[in-house]
């Protein structure tokens, strides 16, 4: 019997319909409409009352001196009239006030806001959102990480605190919460997904590995919270990207990992200490994976290592190409930086090596960075253009304090002071290496090469990886 054709696109329209539904069970895509009240009212109401109490106002005060008026400029005519202080008498304080987020993440009191939003505080304050006020002692400022730790005294009663999550297992598109005081409006909470994670162009601290995510975050919500659905903090909310100030959908977060590592200093003397690796690293390019052989490019690629790295002591080598910590794989040169400073001194680390082709792991000791050589820090006196500085032997302790290259070697500034050194423009971090002609390999030698009566003085400094030569009199 033949087929009409009706009947024929009948057949087809149905084979179509039972393909798709075949397509969609399959791929997990069929739509399911609520089949009850609780399904409709679906919310995260539950989720925010658990941990929005654990979410705080931050409040600094900050207090600046500005000098007070002198008419008509420096005419030494007035001066005879109204003195060097001017108009209105000495230079009056001016009185700036700061506002910020935190979280709660213990119950006997530590708060962890951002940095930033505590930085040249002389009073700070905590707010809870039921409306209790502490007042604040900073236990840690860490500007490397744009972190700070926070103690208020509860007087013995129990704090609503938030338990830090395992940021490393966090996933692209995975449900989050941001909370804190957008724009000092109040109490404020936004929602999303994660957008990205590790990503290393923000700018934002030394450590650059972040959470992104698109829950709106606006100026306030520095040091707020962002939490995952079991209600555990997964990072510290600390920047946007705007044009405009206000949210444009792109945030970010340090990682609660890392947030970890800076409580772990509060309980101790306060003082930030990492892990020390000893090694310079650079991205593993395309055209440096292609001629290691490498499928994609991956890894942080070793450049220099200091003879008393833990990793060289493990037989790491130059040129060798690391490409996981613990078994988590690295993907460049940043990841690796902000890996290893999440770990604890004392335990040992697994690092995976490719190395010609081959791969292996090495077990690294994890240590403190080492006071060799001792800094002796001194403070530069006498009639030269150096008096005013406080200096230092460089170690890899001291060059790690100051963010310098592992290998740094030399006198290092720590202090400007006052004197003619801060008139001829030395910084914090400057490397003082000769002085006519004559190069500096400690403390000891600058201040015998400071003894000699010169009519001149020629120096070099190293400043952000670039020399600048100076010549004062003669």
């Amino acid at each position: 019997m033949r087929i009409t054709r009706l009947k024929l696109r009948g057949l087809m329209a149905m084979a179509l319909l039972l393909a798709a539904c075949g397509l969609a069970i399959g791929y997990g895509y069929a739509a399911e409409v609520p089949k009850s009240r609780d399904q409709i009212n679906l919310s995260f109401a539950p989720l925010v009352k658990l941990t929005a109490p654990a979410v705080v106002n931050v409040y600094a005060k900050r207090i600046s001196r500005q000098q007070g008026f002198v008419p008509f400029g420096a005419d030494p005519f007035f001066r005879r009239f109204f003195g060097d202080e001017g108009l209105f008498g000495r230079p009056r304080e001016r009185v700036q006030n700061s506002l910020g987020s935190g979280v709660i993440v213990e119950s006997s009191g530590f708060v962890v806001t951002n940095h930033h939003v505590i930085k040249g505080g002389t009073d700070i304050r905590v707010v809870l959102s039921d409306r209790r006020e502490f007042k604040a002692e900073v236990l840690v400022a860490d500007k490397r990480t744009d972190l700070a730790v926070l103690k208020v005294d509860t007087k013995g009663k129990s704090l609503p605190f938030l338990q830090l999550g395992d940021s490393d297992a966090l996933e692209v598109g995975d449900l989050v919460l941001a909370i804190g005081n957008p724009f000092g409006v109040g109490q404020t909470v936004t929602s999303g997904i994660i957008s990205a994670l590790a990503r290393t162009r923000v700018g934002v601290s030394n450590y650059q590995f972040f959470i992104q995510t698109d829950a709106a975050i606006n100026p306030g919500n520095s040091g707020g919270a962002l939490v995952d659905t079991s209600g555990r903090l997964i990072g510290i909310n600390t920047a946007i990207y705007s044009r405009s100030g206000g949210s444009i959908g792109i945030g970010f977060a340090i990682p609660a990992n890392m947030v970890r590592s800076v409580i772990f200093s509060a309980r101790g003397d306060g003082k930030v200490v990492r892990p020390w690796s000893g090694v310079e690293t650079q991205d593993v390019t395309a055209d440096i994976a292609e001629s290691l052989g490498f499928k994609r490019p991956v890894g942080a690629l070793v450049v220099n290592a200091h003879p008393l790295s833990p990793l060289s002591k493990a037989g790491i080598k130059r040129g060798d190409v690391l490409v996981a910590v613990n078994g988590k794989e690295i993907a460049n040169a940043r990841e690796f930086t902000y890996r290893f400073a999440t770990l604890r001194i004392g335990d040992e680390a697994r690092i995976g090596i490719r190395r010609r082709g081959k791969g292996f792991s090495a077990g690294v000791e994890l240590i403190k960075p080492p006071e060799v050589p001792p800094r002796r820090q001194t403070r530069i006196r006498g009639r030269n253009p150096f008096a005013g500085l406080s200096v230092a032997n460089l170690s890899p302790a001291v060059a790690e304090e100051l963010a310098l290259a592992p290998d740094a070697r030399g006198v290092v500034v720590m202090d400007v002071g006052r004197g003619p050194a801060r008139r001829v423009g030395f910084r914090k971090g400057d490397i003082l290496m000769e002085i006519n002609d004559q190069a500096i390999d400690s403390v000891a030698t600058l201040r015998s090469l400071l003894r000699l009566d010169d009519d001149w003085w020629e120096f070099s400094i190293s400043r952000g990886g670039k020399i600048r030569r100076i010549r004062l009199g003669g």
